[in-house]
């Protein structure tokens, strides 16, 4: 299902888009999307969705088989990748290893013609608002991750583009700089008032992230909007099971979505039996995740084994679990309220 984002004035406009390789499905699948001036939009999906493509694609390191890309209502799809108004930051940083921060940040420059006074001040003085002004002589193995995005960073900003765009940029990080560098991402672009274009493979950081989420699945896109009201209104099986904390049950209905917080487990007795919103399961797992414990369940007449995966998952609170332990193979009745279930397409 293609989707637009709201009619606000659009950075980059995707009309019809589609990457056709040699054999196979399309890569990226006709698709459209707009993508407001000024705001951070996360491109997410598994591997192979296509995210990657269609952001080369608007970089312009990717060719297109079919379809316009607009940047601010000026046609880009043809255009070399330098006169697009568009930047690149790369999953790898793709930092020169012999030239010192300021020499990396100011290496477009160079290239361009500028004099070497000019080019080192324009490099210095965004190297100062990225925090790295004081370790501009050091080259890339003398930097820590973090100060090796924040060079990288800078080098994408000193061309001025209209639209930074982003590969998995926080993805060779530890999990806790990646934390730390989200937060500083979204900070610069609030402070910047550039678009910036994220690919990530990461539910979480995108919803820390994005103004405007795109979930992608084999080409196309499943569901546009805020990380809110994807995550709690997922249009499809597929954005609900992909976006996590959701599960999808079989009711006479259709299938619903029902988060694993608005889901309630109490003992199952002999005569319990299954009413509307409610359901039998048998615990497969339990995890002690700090503030509350994780249950893995599967429904209640499947054969179980120590090796059964589980189908369902709730969270329960750590102090109703410390009242009522659960334990693996019990079985227990599920319980939601009606409003608690959303309703999924065929």
């Amino acid at each position: 299902m293609n989707a637009t984002a709201s009619l606000q004035p659009a950075a980059i406009e995707i009309v019809a888009l589609t990457k056709q390789y040699a054999q196979g499905k399309p890569a990226v699948d006709n698709i459209n999307l707009r993508i407001a001036s000024g705001s951070y939009c996360c491109l997410l999906g598994p591997s192979g969705c296509g995210k990657s493509t269609t952001l080369r694609m608007i970089a312009g390191h990717e060719s297109v088989s079919s379809g316009d890309i607009l940047l601010e209502n000026r046609n880009i799809t043809d255009l070399p990748a330098a006169e697009r108004g568009t930047a690149m930051m790369f999953q790898s940083f793709a930092l020169f290893p012999h030239l010192s921060a300021l020499d990396n940040v100011a290496f477009s420059l160079k290239m361009k013609g500028v004099d070497k006074a000019e080019r080192h001040a324009k490099a210095q003085d965004l190297l100062q608002r990225v925090a790295m002004g004081h370790l501009a002589d050091r080259k890339p193995a003398e930097l820590s991750g973090g100060q090796q995005q924040r060079v990288a960073l800078a080098r994408a900003l000193i061309t001025q583009p209209r639209v930074l765009l982003l590969d998995e940029p926080l993805s060779a990080l530890d999990p806790f700089l990646r934390i730390q560098m989200r937060a500083e991402l979204r900070r610069w672009q609030k402070e910047l008032g550039l678009t910036f274009i994220h690919v990530t493979h990461s539910q979480e950081e995108a919803m820390a992230l994005a103004d405007t989420m795109v979930v992608m699945n084999h080409g196309v896109i499943e569901q546009v909007g805020s990380p809110h009201e994807v995550y709690n209104h997922p249009s499809s099986e597929f954005v609900a099971r992909f976006m996590g904390g959701h599960n999808v049950l079989e009711t006479p209905d259709g299938k619903i979505g029902v988060r694993t917080d608005h889901m309630q487990v109490a003992p199952a007795s002999d005569d319990t039996t299954d009413a509307p919103h409610t359901k039998r399961a048998v615990i497969t797992d339990v995890e002690y995740q700090g503030t509350y414990v994780l249950l893995g369940l599967q429904k209640a007449g499947a054969t179980y084994t120590a090796h059964t995966t589980a189908e369902i998952s709730v969270m329960v609170s750590e102090a109703t679990f410390a009242q009522r332990p659960y334990a693996v193979g019990e079985t227990v009745q599920l319980r939601w309220a009606p409003t608690a279930a959303h309703p999924l397409p065929a």
